[in-house]
């Protein structure tokens, strides 16, 4: 068996090697910017969450003072 390799192959890993290199920064930031808009929806679904559970308890607070107000006509 020989130590030499083809030229065409050394080409052919050569270049895939410099496109896997070139694409990696592009990759990186594409999952940042998932990371980060996932992060951004996240916290918008526990602002509405914490608005409605908050509301909730208004409309349970307003309930029992209207309630109270009433019994206190009797």
């Amino acid at each position: 068996m020989t130590g030499t390799v083809n030229s065409q192959v050394v080409d052919a890993v050569t270049i895939s090697n410099t496109k896997v290199l070139a694409e990696a920064p592009a990759m990186a930031m594409g999952s940042l910017y998932q990371t980060i808009g996932n992060s951004v929806a996240m916290a918008a679904a526990n602002a509405v969450y914490a608005q409605q559970q908050a509301n909730v308890t208004y409309q349970a607070a307003t309930t029992l003072g209207i309630t109270k107000m009433f019994e206190a006509n009797k």
